[in-house]
């Protein structure tokens, strides 16, 4: 029997009067490639309902404990929230944003979960480690 979860993604991304859209765009689009993607002034939004790209990127950057600290350091109710730095999701490069803002701003995310629980859809994005390498719940 195959999982099924139900997650919704908010993404936000401010575009600043230095920037090419369409690189923002991009950015997003590389880290969040099902994402339904639009542009408004000075920002692009996107929805999508599903992490898979990203939590390959998370297992080959091998960066699962960080994630998994992020997510479960900003997580409320049903919700988490993360930020990435944009210029490295232009190379398809997952850097979390901690601390001081990025002077280029951030993606910000939003990822409710509905199913199965908050904890065990970040165990299946990011599932716990031993060694650095993940562990069979």
């Amino acid at each position: 029997m195959s999982e099924i979860y139900r997650v919704d993604v908010e993404i936000t991304a401010p575009v600043y009067d230095t920037e090419v859209t369409d690189r923002v765009i991009d950015a997003v689009a590389n880290v969040f490639p099902t994402a339904d993607l639009e542009e408004s002034f000075g920002e692009v939004r996107g929805e999508a309902h599903a992490l898979d790209h990203f939590s390959e990127l998370l297992h080959r950057q091998e960066i699962l404990d960080t994630a998994r600290g992020e997510f479960f350091a900003n997580r409320e109710g049903d919700i988490f929230t993360f930020a990435l730095k944009k210029q490295a999701a232009f190379e398809d490069y997952v850097n979390f944003s901690v601390g001081k803002p990025d002077e280029l701003g951030e993606i910000a995310v939003r990822v409710r979960v509905e199913e199965p629980s908050l904890e065990e859809y970040i165990d299946h994005i990011a599932p716990p480690t031993e060694d650095g390498r993940p562990v069979d719940a």
